[in-house]
């Protein structure tokens, strides 16, 4: 390859990514005669593998722009866009998806290991990007959910408890013997389902009446929840294999394989079109994965201990790892949610 050549960047997957997730740049003359040089505006990224046709850049903890371009020995490609997540809030303990509501607030835990008491138990994070604790006194916070009536759900897989809280953060038992709760879900008649983590789906009417709504397979985790138009839920969770599936449970309690070959699958959502994203594993890299109906799988988000997502306004997508939130622009918008 003539040193002298200005490298190219023809494609770059996935198109979103969190600081330490993976981009897969193929291009022409990347390295020229030496190593390619990967930046995110100016800030440079480690190179996990390097060659003249193909490169994987790692995002670096300190980028903030999605301007990637990449240098060789004697010139500077034109700036290809990605979209990089910038952290919103750290020393989080996440185990499912964050949640958000009307007035873009969002909600997320500080869940801890089964039976510790944490200081706080759910963070909001305001419009403003402030974050203030909301809850104390849940052990293990899991799942939250908001209901049509703007209260605020949030299951405990400690005592099995769903808690029902106003936004003044004002908590009350709404119903107990849940098993290991975990994911929780509305769907547009105002049931609320919550997965227990030994194979059951519940489905508690408005009345508080509770049935039994489904079975499948023990996660050795989580089931985490999410609806779409028709009132199907789809329902992950990590089991004992390491090609887990994406359940899909019609409305009248029939469960079928909606898709399998992930890794760890954990918090599921929607978009509007009905893609589901999954934080999972896809062909070895962690990230979220992209399910059409049609059943074309690929990673969306490329990032690091990523436990769930949630879409936001404006095109934006809240990204949970074990430990901090981010927020992605995607160009996204959600399903509108009952």
């Amino acid at each position: 390859m003539d040193n002298g050549s200005t490298p190219e960047i023809h494609e770059v997957h996935p198109a979103n990514a969190i600081p330490g997730g993976d981009f897969h740049i193929h291009g022409a003359a990347l390295a020229g005669a030496g190593r390619p040089h990967v930046l995110f505006g100016e800030e440079q990224a480690p190179i996990v593998i390097g060659s003249d046709a193909f490169v994987i850049a790692r995002v670096p903890e300190n980028a903030t722009s999605g301007d990637l371009t990449i240098a060789n020995q004697a010139k500077r490609s034109l700036p290809y866009t990605c979209h990089i997540g910038f952290q919103i809030a750290d020393s989080l303990h996440p185990v499912a998806n964050p949640a958000t509501d009307e007035d873009g607030n969002i909600y997320t835990t500080l869940s801890g290991s089964r039976g510790q008491k944490t200081p706080v138990s759910v963070y909001r994070i305001g419009a403003d990007g402030q974050s203030q604790p909301f809850l104390s006194d849940l052990m293990n916070a899991t799942g939250i959910a908001i209901g049509q009536d703007g209260l605020i759900y949030v299951s405990s897989r400690h005592d099995g408890i769903i808690y029902q809280t106003t936004s003044k953060g004002e908590m009350a038992v709404y119903v107990e013997g849940m098993g290991v709760a975990t994911g929780l879900a509305f769907d547009r008649h105002e049931h609320l389902y919550v997965g227990d983590r030994s194979g059951t789906i519940f489905k508690i009417a408005p009345n508080r009446q509770i049935y039994v709504f489904a079975t499948i397979e023990p996660s050795i985790a989580a089931y985490h929840l999410a609806f779409d138009d028709d009132g199907n839920l789809y329902v992950t969770g990590p089991t004992t294999s390491s090609f887990d599936s994406i359940h899909r449970i019609s409305p009248d309690g029939q469960v079928s394989t909606f898709y399998r070959g992930l890794g760890r699958p954990q918090g599921v959502s929607l978009d509007k079109d009905g893609n589901v994203y999954v934080a999972a594993s896809l062909g070895g890299r962690r990230g979220v994965v992209q399910v059409t109906q049609q059943g074309a799988a690929d990673l969306f988000l490329s990032g690091p201990s990523i436990v769930g997502q949630c879409f936001a306004a404006a095109g934006h997508m809240i990204v949970a790892t074990t430990s901090a939130l981010y927020r992605v622009y995607t160009g996204l918008e959600g399903r509108k949610l009952p």
